[in-house]
């Protein structure tokens, strides 16, 4: 239905958004399987974290739609499903596994990523042989993915947890956009986030999941944003103002002395409203929202996430050690140490900086492989001078001597 099936936008496209995304995927899996020294003979496949089970319903889904699309013959039914696994994989997996890669060592995340991938080869050998062949033979060792069987389900499918999981990734959607409304930074945590949704209810590793990507220290699932939100109601004047003349003023002073939420219920429920003696319908108002102040809310079709905009000094502070681990890490980067090194840190500040040091200091460290981790008020000599969200400090990074990331 299409009069071209091959050119070159195209191909640009699906090499962007699919093929270099699946490369990355693979790239970062090989990083982190070297570094430690994992072996997919050696552990059996056995997940308990949500994200290993989502992700497995995910590929056992992508395999028995693949199937049978080319079973019919339609290239495109197949290719979409994989194009869409393969951007799941990358844009939630990866994303909300990372730690298990880079702290933990988390071998079931090492397994079922290498699972992964491994299937996602053999779905992909019709379409891109030669990629294929080269991603599947690094992470086996085997001779070519075009002498394997082709994959099958494995009995992973869990279509209420598919749900759960996609809810969360609406409302995750949805509280991105509320903080950027609200221009606070992601690093910045906050202390709640009610969300407000018409799906089942949420286990409590699918809210920890939501809590974690938004850096919310508590979700609450709300079933009305009434509190949230307040409704003024005003005359249309352009409707009104021909019908009932010099009293429309009457009914404007009535509709302001009014309860706006109890009028926008009784419109929602009978379809009119009693005041001044005159009855009014939805066509002779206008119902206008006012959100909560202390919030910032982002609502789309019924689902919403509203973020609790009240920031304590603990809040900050913790905020301020986020943006200081992504200084030193981006720091990390600059100074040519690999990925895996351990380091000795010295950093002198005062002020702001320095007590959020004193309270997180422990957690900064471990979030940038330090062995030792020195705070005191003198520059020491050759330090780089940094600034975290407006707050000046001086840092020395060095190599460890002969330790690495474990």
């Amino acid at each position: 239905w299409t009069t071209r099936r091959v050119f070159a936008d195209g191909i640009r496209e699906a090499t962007r958004q699919t093929l270099l995304t699946l490369w990355n995927v693979h790239s970062f899996f090989c990083t982190y399987a070297d570094l430690d020294g994992f072996d997919p003979d050696g552990t059996d496949l056995d997940p308990s974290h949500v994200l290993d089970r989502w992700v497995l319903s995910e590929l056992d889904r992508t395999v028995a739609e693949v199937t049978a699309a080319l079973a019919d013959f339609d290239a495109l039914t197949a290719a979409t499903s994989l194009a869409g696994f393969i951007d799941d994989l990358s844009n939630w997996y990866v994303r909300r596994s990372r730690p298990r890669f880079w702290k933990s060592s988390d071998p079931q995340a090492h397994r079922t990523l290498h699972h992964c991938l491994v299937t996602t080869t053999q779905l992909l050998a019709p379409f891109c042989p030669f990629l294929a062949d080269d991603i599947h033979t690094t992470l086996t060792g085997g001779v070519s993915v075009h002498l394997t069987d082709w994959p099958t389900a494995g009995g992973w499918h869990d279509e209420g947890l598919a749900i759960q999981m996609a809810s969360a990734r609406r409302l995750v959607s949805l509280g991105r956009s509320a903080r950027t409304d609200a221009k606070i930074k992601v690093r910045q945590p906050l202390a709640r986030a009610l969300v407000l949704h018409d799906g089942p209810a949420l286990a409590p590793e699918v809210i920890d999941e939501i809590r974690q990507e938004l850096n919310i220290h508590d979700v609450e699932e709300i079933d009305t944003l009434s509190g949230l939100m307040s409704w003024q109601v005003l005359p249309n004047f352009r409707v009104l103002g021909p019908r009932l003349g010099p009293q429309v003023g009457e009914v404007k002073q009535a509709l302001a002395q009014a309860d706006g939420t109890a009028l926008k219920t009784a419109l929602d429920t009978t379809g009119e409203i009693q005041l001044a003696g005159i009855t009014l319908t939805a066509d002779d108002v206008e119902v206008r929202a006012e959100r909560h102040e202390a919030f910032a809310l982002a609502e789309e079709g019924g689902w919403a996430v509203a973020l609790d905009l009240d920031i304590s000094d603990g809040l900050r502070r913790e905020g301020l050690a986020r943006e200081l681990v992504r200084t030193l890490n981006d720091l990390r980067k600059s100074s040519g140490l690999e990925i895996a090194d351990r380091i000795d840190v010295t950093i002198s500040t005062s002020g702001e900086l320095a007590t959020a040091l004193g309270a997180h200091g422990d957690w900064i460290a471990n979030e940038i492989l330090a062995t030792s981790f020195t705070v005191n008020d003198q520059p020491s000599d050759g330090a780089t001078a940094i600034t975290v969200d407006g707050h000046g400090a001086h840092v020395v990074i060095e190599r460890t001597a002969g330790q690495t990331a474990q």
